[in-house]
């Protein structure tokens, strides 16, 4: 039984790897969970062996109800939820949170635990003020094989001082369900209620921009990126034109990558440059951890480019900020779903070149 918070009925429409981490966790700390999803050996596994989370944290197995998206009907037959998660690769949202908001109660609200800008299509699918935004920042999982989801580290990310959980209403306004959601959160990692939701959220974009599609288009680690001045380069040159649409289009951008929005956005400066350039420099001996995206290579799929930085470049074009280097990624990436080229880390200089660094 969750020692911060009353027992909630909870579903899950998604069990990849955020999916099955958080639903997972809060099965264990003793939620009703319930996971829909599409993938039929990971419900089977986790129904007959359960599911194995591992981590910065004893290794447990989770034992949440699981069902099939085609047994939508037997989920209606549970009862009304407290609280929806939507844990879709972005693409999927519309749909996704359609179907779940169906099984939670009126007075109960539908949480977008992804990455990229997925809460407008919440709010359209299920109400503004149904709708809550978690940012979950430094919070990489993985899911290699069905029935078992792992996160890398030794201790939690709240241990050196940050906080991964950002929950925030689509209004700015604090209320008391952003306060439960971190409640229930809190065994997981650290978290706060955040009533800007907006410039959190543009600020993890950033993140996910620089890294995820460096990481998938070469096929290689961030450790290893960081090792090579041209892998450093392409994040500081995708960084710089997040951040720069993002202040232009009026966002409080927090901080991502270790530096505030407008350093990044002043890239171009020789002094900048070289801070950041060093800031990424020593992140070249930890973790050589594969970000979504480039999961998403390897196992072939989808990824979320055109939603992370095409959505960048569609933004940018609004506010008249030009976005070369996003746009050359977004065609390389292109290109790799297409399987007209391969990853590899010629594809750093490939984009570089194309957008004329």
């Amino acid at each position: 039984m969750p020692e911060n918070s009353e027992k909630k009925r909870i579903i899950f429409i998604g069990a990849g790897a955020v999916g099955s981490y958080l639903g997972g966790w809060l099965s264990h700390t003793g939620h009703d969970v319930t996971i829909v999803d599409m993938w039929d050996e990971q419900v089977e596994t986790i129904r007959e062996h359960g599911l194995k989370v591992d981590g910065p944290h004893d290794l447990f197995v989770a034992r949440p109800t699981m069902y099939h998206l085609h047994e939508n009907e037997l989920v209606s037959r549970d009862g009304l939820f407290d609280i929806g998660f939507v844990a879709v690769k972005a693409y999927d949202t519309s749909w996704a949170a359609t179907f779940i908001n169906k099984f939670v109660k009126p007075d109960g609200y539908i949480v977008s635990s992804q990455n990229t800008w997925t809460d407008p299509a919440i709010a359209a699918a299920v109400g503004a003020d149904r709708a809550v935004g978690l940012v979950m920042s430094s919070i990489s999982v993985a899911m290699w094989e069905a029935g078992k989801v792992e996160r890398p580290g030794e201790t939690r990310r709240r241990d050196h001082g940050h906080v991964v959980f950002r929950a925030g209403n689509h209004d700015g306004a604090d209320t008391p369900r952003l306060h439960e959601l971190i409640d229930i959160l809190d065994p997981v990692d650290g978290g706060k209620v955040t009533t800007n939701l907006w410039g959190e959220r543009w600020a993890k974009l950033g993140q996910n921009s620089m890294g995820n599609p460096v990481a998938a288009s070469s096929g290689m680690g961030m450790a290893d990126l960081n090792k090579h001045a041209r892998g450093r380069e392409l994040q500081i040159r995708l960084a710089q034109e997040v951040a720069s649409v993002g202040l232009a289009l009026g966002h409080n951008v927090e901080k991502f990558g270790g530096k505030s929005a407008q350093e990044w956005a002043d890239a171009s400066r020789g002094d900048v440059y070289e801070l950041l350039d060093g800031e990424l420099a020593e992140k070249s001996n930890g973790a050589n951890w594969r970000p979504s995206m480039a999961q998403d290579v390897v196992k072939g799929r989808p990824t979320e480019i055109y939603q992370m930085n095409g959505f960048v470049c569609q933004q940018g074009a609004t506010v008249g900020i030009n976005t070369p280097v996003n746009e050359a990624m977004v065609e390389l990436i292109r290109a790799i779903d297409a399987k007209e080229i391969e990853s590899g880390f010629e594809n750093v200089e490939r984009v570089l070149k194309s957008a004329g660094y």
